[in-house]
């Protein structure tokens, strides 16, 4: 989820992991500037726990799991950014238990607000990271998720409802109609009325 355009004077990165601690607000940091979160919808916290739910599921008793968007990824130069799911494995450590910085597999969730940094400079940072292996964009207006691998030199490969999406740095493969559970938008709703119909006359 994308910064909101709350902007503060220069901090040094230290100041701004202490004031994190303390913070009701998360805010994340760009070279010495701190934005503030912007708050999310009921569809983007949906679509956030269905994923963490499922890689939780599947990840169980191996050594990376997910982690929620609490947790700090720190990029590239002095950028830290939180992102909406991130697996993490035992060998990511760091002198901060809020920071991670091998991440293998970061997820962020769109929207009209937040789409445009999520595609453009956020994509940027994440794709620098060199642990990573994917990066995943769900949109939470419309039924679609793109995903990028470094296996595959970062080109996109959509998903759509009826797909199962295949996500290759934790060998998993997750229908996208789960991953959607309980969200409410235009595609999802015909979709389930389509299946209903096609159950009704089975």
């Amino acid at each position: 989820m994308a910064a909101a355009a709350e902007k503060f004077a220069y901090l040094s990165v230290e100041d701004y992991l202490a004031g994190e601690e303390i913070s009701d607000i998360k805010h994340e940091y760009v070279d010495g500037q701190v934005y503030a979160m912007a708050g999310a919808k009921v569809n983007h916290n949906r679509i956030a726990r269905n994923m963490s739910a499922l890689l939780w599921n599947h990840l169980r008793h191996q050594p990376c799991e997910p982690l929620s968007g609490d947790m700090l990824v720190k990029t590239f130069g002095k950028r830290f950014r939180y992102p909406d799911v991130v697996v993490v494995c035992d060998d990511d450590a760091s002198d901060d238990e809020r920071v991670r910085e091998s991440p293998i597999l970061i997820i962020e969730v769109l929207s009209k607000s937040t789409r445009k940094k999520d595609k453009g400079e956020k994509r940027l940072e994440y794709l620098a990271i060199p642990s990573l292996l994917e990066y995943v964009l769900i949109e939470q207006d419309f039924a679609e998720i793109e995903v990028q691998r470094r296996s595959a030199s970062w080109q996109s490969t959509y998903y759509f409802l009826g797909d199962e999406v295949v996500l290759e740095s934790v060998n998993a493969r997750l229908p996208v109609a789960a991953i959607y559970e309980r969200v409410k938008n235009e595609d999802v709703l015909a979709w389930l009325e389509q299946q209903q119909k096609e159950g009704t006359s089975l």
